[in-house]
């Protein structure tokens, strides 16, 4: 794999962070780097320590798959630190075109999941009922306002990883959930460097914590675990539907009105939006776009 060929693949990554109820872990799997992303993670440990302190830098960089990593995450910060401005601009001014877009997106890697789990049985049919289950319970879940200041931006850093990790659950989608995405995206659009670097931080601290889980989880129950992760995905198109009705209101960080419940509705309840066309043919095309890319580089 070449060295752009990674880069590429972390702008897909940090674009689909940015966006709420799309994931970075998506792109990580549909582009085939997923199980060599977890495995680098994982080598942040005691092992890499010990060749730290007796100062065996070429070693250390070896361990941890270092270029690629770097070139990864120079991707994702590219992508997030160019994207953030267009993406904001796009949730205020266009969001029901966006969402369908990003839906046709998941529903294409969902069934591209799917086609990674063989010979289905009773235990994984029911982990792909729990995983969908729980993305669903997600998606549909009030948003609960945690307290300002830099303590709730380290928490929030620390369960969004998790999620931005997870084919199919939105880290972004945890960040509205927990009324936090005003702020970090307005602290990445302005370079606010003291949440920035707490809020990494709690996401570096969860990454090292949740990498470890997820990678014994593959390592021993792959198959049960892929049919679990294909059910967040699909549970996860809740969350991008274009079409759906507030249930209530809250406040958000900025000062501004936000839904906090919605539940979808069916699209010709919007018959006469001028725009309805438009975002099928946006699904259309995302559904389309994964599996081009799947094609070019799933297999790699």
């Amino acid at each position: 794999m070449t060295p752009l060929g990674v880069f590429l693949r972390g702008v897909l990554m940090g674009a689909a962070d940015i966006v709420p109820g799309v994931s970075g872990g998506t792109m990580a799997f549909i582009t085939g780097i997923y199980d060599r992303l977890l495995a680098s993670i994982r080598a942040f440990d005691l092992p890499l320590l010990r060749l730290l302190h007796r100062g065996d830098l070429r070693r250390a960089w070896v361990h941890v798959d270092g270029a690629f990593l770097l070139t990864l995450v120079a991707g994702i910060a590219t992508s997030i630190l160019s994207l953030a401005r267009v993406i904001a601009w796009l949730l205020e001014a266009y969001p029901v075109p966006l969402w369908a877009f990003f839906f046709g997106l998941i529903l294409a890697s969902a069934l591209v999941l799917l086609r990674q789990v063989p010979h289905w049985s009773t235990a994984r049919v029911l982990c792909l009922i729990i995983g969908l289950g729980v993305a669903a319970a997600i998606a549909l879940s009030p948003v609960v306002a945690l307290p300002p200041g830099l303590p709730a931006v380290f928490i929030t850093g620390f369960i969004a990883i998790c999620a931005m990790i997870l084919p199919g659950i939105s880290g972004s989608f945890i960040l509205i959930l927990l009324g936090m995405y005003s702020t970090v995206l307005h602290a990445v659009k302005n370079l606010e460097l003291a949440v920035m670097l707490v809020f990494a931080l709690g996401a570096g601290l969860g990454l090292m914590c949740f990498s470890r889980v997820l990678h014994w989880l593959l390592r021993r129950y792959h198959a049960a675990t892929m049919a679990l992760l294909t059910g967040f995905l699909f549970g996860s198109l809740l969350v991008v539907w274009p079409w759906k009705h507030p249930l209530d209101w809250v406040l958000g960080s900025d000062g501004v009105p936000r839904p906090a419940q919605q539940v979808p509705v069916l699209p010709w309840q919007f018959a006469d939006d001028p725009w309805l066309l438009t975002c099928l043919i946006l699904m259309v095309f995302g559904f389309a776009l994964v599996w081009v890319i799947e094609r070019r580089w799933g297999g790699s």
